[in-house]
């Protein structure tokens, strides 16, 4: 076995990472109108510029910006559009363990991209480093998931079919121009699939009038309908996991109900899945992974901070090579370290040591 030259990497991550005190304390700040938005982007600046180092320092062949210009993973991105807003937080999907729950996506005037979203995002951290940048954004899905069609105005959308259209068109124009401008690594966190295998979502939104099924297959049409102009040389991943909101979860229930759907449906070169907990079940639905896909297996979980032990993760590597060629398999932890600015329960001493693991167990399985 070989390193791997283009992503995935064999030793990969999923995108958010702690942020500094600083960094928190700035944002505070700066919503609470005591600093200016151009001093807090200095200091996002140069948290940036201390992340891409950690990366490195790690031995990571991949960097991101740790998603440290954003408060939540998806809806910092959703919210360039013009027709989006965020509503009161639902019931479905809610977060085991804490108070707290996120808001949900309400569409209320027709989606478009007047104005690049996250591309100086890109480009700044492209900047920083000759390593491969990562930028995340959120699938399509997450802008109807949470709310359906209660979170979309029926004014402005009498037929969902134009809400899609609409939607798809100011993901292509993004994705797009940060292809133009450099990017050849995108990854699309699509985690609503893996929410589809769970019996108590299912079972809510079969009781809002939708069919789980069918919603995989509408949700993954999107997808390609958001990628289905980038250029060669890009490319693509999606993520999938059961929640990551300040170390908890919402979701439980391995992919067999989804499986062989999505990942023939979806156009991405990799998934990045979740693989820390008995809650994602076994590996035999990598049975259904086309040849032509590359799997990141989310060993590595970032809600807690006692580190892995190398002998077991590549023991259930071996077992994942049951289902998918050991060619075709890298290794990630299983969601961000700080899909929100909240961040998980952990250090960053902790995250550390998780992606040195993650280089140290690559190099064993995969070779430098």
């Amino acid at each position: 076995m070989t390193a791997r030259a283009n992503p995935p990497f064999r030793a990969d991550h999923v995108g958010s990472l702690l942020r500094p005190p600083r960094l928190r304390d700035a944002r505070a700040k700066a919503a609470a109108g005591k600093i200016s938005s151009d001093e807090l982007r200095a200091v996002e600046d140069d948290a940036i510029r201390d992340v891409v180092a950690l990366q490195e320092n790690a031995g990571l062949q991949v960097v991101t910006d740790g998603e440290f210009r954003r408060t939540y993973w998806h809806f910092d991105f959703l919210s360039g559009f013009d027709g989006f807003e965020l509503g009161k937080p639902l019931d479905m999907g809610t977060f085991e363990g804490v108070s707290e729950q996120p808001p949900s996506a309400m569409i209320t005037a027709e989606l478009r991209r007047s104005k690049p979203v996250m591309v100086d995002h890109f480009t700044y951290l492209a900047g920083l480093t000759e390593r491969t940048a990562k930028i995340s954004v959120p699938g399509p899905s997450m802008a109807h998931f949470r709310a359906g069609r209660a979170g979309i105005s029926a004014e402005v959308y009498p037929d969902l079919e134009l809400f899609w259209d609409d939607l798809t068109a100011a993901y292509r124009a993004e994705l797009g121009d940060m292809a133009a401008n450099g990017c050849t690594y995108i990854q699309l966190d699509d985690i609503s699939y893996a929410y589809l295998c769970d019996t108590d979502v299912r079972a809510n939104l079969e009781s809002r009038g939708e069919d789980p099924d069918a919603l995989a297959l509408t949700y993954a049409n999107a997808l390609n309908s958001a990628i289905r102009d980038l250029p060669d040389g890009v490319t693509t991943a999606t993520h999938m996991c059961r929640g990551n909101f300040q170390s908890t979860w919402a979701a439980s229930g391995g992919y067999e109900p989804v499986a062989e759907l999505v990942f023939n449906t979806i156009n991405v070169d990799a998934l990045f899945l979740e693989y820390d907990s008995e809650r994602a079940g076994g590996f035999e639905p990598l049975r259904f992974v086309p040849d032509d896909k590359v799997v990141v297996l989310g060993l590595v979980t970032t809600k807690t901070p006692g580190l892995e032990n190398k002998d077991e993760l590549k023991r259930r590597i071996d077992e994942a090579a049951r289902y998918v060629d050991l060619d075709r398999l890298c290794l990630s932890p299983q969601c961000g370290f700080s899909s929100t600015h909240h961040g998980n329960k952990i250090s960053e001493d902790d995250e550390i040591a998780k992606l040195r693991l993650i280089v140290e167990v690559a190099d064993d399985v995969w070779g430098s």
